[in-house]
């Protein structure tokens, strides 16, 4: 793409008019037409990036026992994750109330939390399972519910001056932790959401659960949302908009001890739970919980665990190299080479780039680099989309790349 008009005609652009692919096209007869499509080929994927160095971990995110409002008990719950979702790690989340009419999380000697801290480090097997220490913490006015996330297995939980109450000073001293992520579901609801378009933007949380049981909050009216009450202001592009750096993870939210898990009684899109991948260096909770806190993380709706792949999407986002999640300087000359690569086990209906929360190239290939010349405001976003033939969806979280206009 070296062509000396490129960017008066065009602000993307594909592989296959590179010059080396054009000179094919136009070049000698060739008997040997595999050798000749190999060649096309390969003068395409040259762009490539290096394979990853890193591990596609899957995950629950968001689930709840009877130490709070759920039905499993707390070995259940891990149990039916690991062996029969066969997911990568797991962490759990019960309310910190410990569900209406009954003691809190925090209550007593030993108190439920101390079980969850005791289970947590009894079913961490570094390398094969790992486990999140987690809880769902009321945050009212800012995020009625707001899931936090612990790097220590032994952390305290976080309370302030009224319990299910959250100050602007107590928020901020969360986020300013780098041993806690905080992320926010039901973000859409009138009950129990936010208002994105209001809250500062410095007070908008680092990663958003975009997806649990038939609730993508995306966008308003999202094909895989069936919830009857929403809210404008309550969805991930609302957050973006104001210039948010928001990553997203996924959690079936189960009450039930179905994380995970595929429920065909719930009819679509309810029937698919949705979970979390990481790019993650290890299946450590430390390795984990910096991946995630780096945002190289993507949601999806998680299939049945038949197949080669399992139920599982793998998704491999990259600008410039540079993984999902990251804050990137675009170069002298504007060029972003956009890569991607998705697995999954049903056929793929379509990959959606989002520039700047439009819909910016729509594509049906599971591989593909797009080259992307032209900056449209002080920091551009881009994510994947990633629809399957089956209805489901996968979203990564953001590349940011920042330039002068």
């Amino acid at each position: 793409m070296n062509h000396p008009d490129k960017y008066k005609a065009k602000r993307f652009d594909t592989a296959g008019r590179c010059a080396e692919f054009t000179d094919i096209v136009y070049g000698e007869i060739f008997d040997d037409a595999q050798k000749l499509h190999a060649d096309m080929r390969a003068s395409m994927r040259k762009f490539d990036p290096p394979a990853p160095m890193l591990t596609p971990l899957i995950g629950e995110m968001h689930g709840h026992t009877n130490l709070s409002d759920g039905q499993p008990d707390i070995d259940t719950y891990f149990r039916n994750i690991r062996d029969i979702a066969k997911l990568d790690f797991a962490a759990i989340s019960d309310h910190d109330h410990g569900g209406v009419g009954h003691p809190t999380l925090w209550a007593g000697s030993p108190s439920k939390w101390d079980l969850i801290r005791e289970k947590v480090k009894e079913y961490n097997e570094p390398g094969k399972f790992s486990t999140l220490l987690a809880y769902e913490r009321d945050s009212y006015p800012f995020y009625n519910n707001m899931v936090l996330y612990f790097r220590s297995h032994d952390a305290e939980m976080i309370r302030g001056v009224r319990d299910g109450e959250l100050t602007e000073a107590e928020l901020r001293a969360i986020l300013a932790r780098e041993d806690v992520i905080a992320a926010p579901h039901d973000t859409y609801s009138f009950s129990a959401g936010c208002d994105f378009l209001t809250i500062d933007q410095d007070l908008i949380l680092p990663m958003i659960e975009i997806y649990s049981r038939a609730d993508a909050v995306e966008y308003m009216d999202h094909p895989a949302f069936s919830q009857t009450v929403s809210c404008e202001g309550g969805f991930w592009q609302d957050a973006l908009r104001r210039g948010a750096k928001m990553g997203v993870i996924g959690g079936s939210d189960s009450h039930n001890g179905t994380g995970g898990m595929v429920d065909e009684s719930k009819g679509y899109p309810g029937m698919y739970p949705g979970v979390t991948g990481v790019w993650a260096e290890e299946n450590t909770p430390t390795a984990l919980f910096d991946a995630i806190r780096a945002k190289r993380t993507y949601a999806f709706m998680m299939g049945k665990p038949d197949g080669e792949m399992g139920g599982r999407m793998v998704i491999d986002f990259r600008i410039n190299g540079h993984w999902m999640g990251e804050t990137v300087t675009r170069p002298e000359g504007g060029d972003l080479s956009i890569y991607f690569e998705i697995k999954a086990d049903t056929p793929i209906e379509s990959v959606t780039l989002v520039k700047n929360c439009r819909n910016y190239i729509r594509l049906h290939s599971g591989k593909e680099i797009i080259f992307d010349y032209r900056q449209e405001i002080e920091c551009d976003s881009y994510y994947l989309r990633v629809a399957l033939k089956d209805g489901r969806y996968g979203w990564t979280s953001p590349i940011w790349v920042e330039g002068t206009v």
